[in-house]
């Protein structure tokens, strides 16, 4: 198997409050928005993020179990400076994202972040890390030595 993820998609309970978010509040455009199913970013060259309906995301899988809950993952935005992590923490939580973490050095990998929950409980990180940096041909690279 070719080691790539090209769709993330989260189950969601209120796809209005997701679309509202996403669209309006930080001016995301989505890459397909089929109301009361599933809303679509494109987010990075073959990269995806998804929301769908929570019932129909359960239907989906056919399992007749409730799994539509998120837990234990989050999405990192990483940026290229600390007023950059202050600017984009403080438009989500403007946009009706809940504060988790204020932006504040973080206590593994030199990193400094703040954590946001979107409307649906997506946490997202938003972080800036001098010790990996993405290559112009869309690899990433770590500074090892920044991370021990």
């Amino acid at each position: 198997m070719k080691q790539q993820v090209n769709f993330v998609t989260f189950a969601t309970r209120d796809l209005d409050e997701a679309r509202r978010f996403y669209s309006e509040a930080l001016g995301w455009e989505p890459l397909l928005d089929v109301v009361g199913e599933v809303l679509f970013f494109q987010i990075g060259a073959g990269q995806v993020l998804g929301f769908f309906d929570a019932e129909k995301f359960d239907r989906d899988l056919g399992t007749g179990e409730q799994r539509s809950t998120v837990s234990g993952v989050t999405l990192a935005h990483n940026v290229g400076s600390r007023e950059e992590v202050v600017a984009v923490v403080s438009a989500m939580a403007s946009g009706g994202g809940v504060m988790l973490k204020v932006p504040q050095e973080g206590e593994f990998g030199g990193v400094f972040h703040g954590l946001i929950e979107d409307p649906n409980g997506v946490v997202w990180e938003v972080a800036h890390n001098p010790g990996w940096a993405v290559l112009p041909d869309g690899s990433v690279v770590f500074d090892q030595a920044g991370q021990e």
